[in-house]
């Protein structure tokens, strides 16, 4: 058998070959672009197949250096603790607040479902978790990242499941939202609210002209939020070990953390960040760290958890469907907003914050405008709920660790 290593610098060149190629492909293929599969995902899972037809074929392996790919993850989930403003939260108003609840209850009902479903089907429970919250309100940058961590745990094909069931959740989410919302809007009669709903509308407006300089200071905030996460990380996984307490936080938890304490220290003392520069690196460094995460998929790790995988995915998108009709509709105030959150809600919870926005703009187009719903879902989506969500899977994880396997 053929193999090779690549090096630091092979690695990231072949991960960016891949990511061009993924958005090359997207524009040629409608299907792609109507289910927002992100281009990373694209070129890296057809090289993975490439993968595969070597490992069956028993012709040729690669292997990849894993240096940068770990740097670009924790980089990632910095930027994102970034955005966990209080102040934006208080700001948002009630909806923000109940929409941000809805969206947490559901993670937490996900990461039960996932887990106990596949403990009854006789699999690990972890891989359960890794069809729970990870690729579903989390999306595949979540599965990129604790795929790997449920593997250390034990869990063998962990990255293959939360990827591939990211994919899924992707379209699913798609296809369930719409035929909810008009079920609500036909039963209740709901016709649309007009203005603003009281809601300000700026919060959503960060734009600003990007310069070096404001480049640069973005790159010296999360380098050190990176920077003393990690060195938090380590003393308090050692601490944790010293006292034989079965914790282990992930590379990035604690980067995100230290993130989330210094906006909310600037936002007290009403000073700015370079938001926009911080969503910029955190978005090129989530495509190159998924593009180097899916590049690698043993997807031969994923046949015989194929018909496990389906039950709990199929189980889990009747779940979103139910929790959008009676759950999020009634949190949101049963009116026609409430209805467009709800379909909101089911691209948001199987798939990610651009499919919530595709499944609103294809309802109101028809039935008429909900600014409400189009200011709570994006600000919940981009702001909140990756932090939510990466510490409940935590609590997840640890709690089967210790006490369902």
């Amino acid at each position: 058998m053929f193999e090779y290593q690549l090096n630091m610098a092979e690695t990231v060149g072949f991960a960016i070959i891949l990511l061009l190629l993924g958005r090359w492909i997207k524009r040629k293929v409608n299907f792609f672009e109507r289910f927002f599969i992100p281009a990373p995902v694209i070129g890296g899972t057809l090289f993975s197949i490439v993968l595969l037809i070597g490992y069956l074929t028993e012709t040729f392996t690669f292997t990849f250096n894993d240096d940068i790919k770990n740097l670009l993850m924790i980089a990632f989930f910095t930027t994102v603790g970034f955005s966990a403003s209080l102040k934006i939260l208080k700001k948002g108003g009630v909806g923000v607040a109940l929409f941000l609840l809805a969206a947490t209850i559901l993670v937490i009902l996900q990461d039960i479902v996932g887990p106990v479903l596949a403990k009854a089907l006789g699999i690990d429970p972890l891989l359960g978790l890794a069809a729970g919250s990870i690729p579903l309100t989390g999306g595949h940058g979540t599965s990129g990242a604790f795929g790997p961590e449920l593997e250390k745990l034990g869990a063998s094909g962990a990255t293959v499941v939360a990827v591939a069931s990211a994919t899924y959740g992707l379209i699913s989410g798609c296809l369930i939202g719409g035929p909810i919302a008009r079920r609500l809007m036909i039963k209740n009669n709901l016709k649309p609210t007009e203005g603003k709903a009281g809601f300000d509308t700026s919060l959503l407006n960060t734009e600003s002209e990007m310069t070096e300089e404001s480049l640069f200071s973005a790159v010296v905030y999360i380098g050190i939020a990176m920077g003393i996460g990690a060195t938090v990380n380590i003393l308090l996984n050692n601490f944790f070990v010293a006292h034989d307490i079965k914790i282990k936080f992930p590379a990035y938890l604690m980067g995100m953390v230290v993130a989330a304490i210094i906006r909310n220290i600037l936002d007290f003392n009403h000073k700015q960040l370079p938001f926009n520069e911080i969503g910029v690196i955190g978005n090129i460094s989530l495509s190159l760290f998924l593009s180097m995460a899916l590049m690698s998929m043993k997807l031969w790790e994923l046949i015989e958890l194929a018909g496990p995988l389906s039950v709990i995915l199929i189980v889990q998108t009747i779940v979103m469907a139910l929790f959008a009709y009676y759950v999020t509709f009634n949190i949101m105030g049963r009116d026609y907003d409430a209805a467009v959150i709800a379909t909101g809600h089911c691209g948001f919870g199987l798939g990610a914050t651009p499919n919530a926005i595709a499944n609103m703009e294809t309802f109101t187009a028809t039935n008429g405008p909900s600014v409400k719903a189009f200011f709570i879902i994006p600000i919940v989506g981009s702001l909140f709920i990756d932090f939510v969500n990466a510490a409940v899977i935590q609590g997840f994880a640890t709690w089967i660790v210790n006490n369902f396997r």
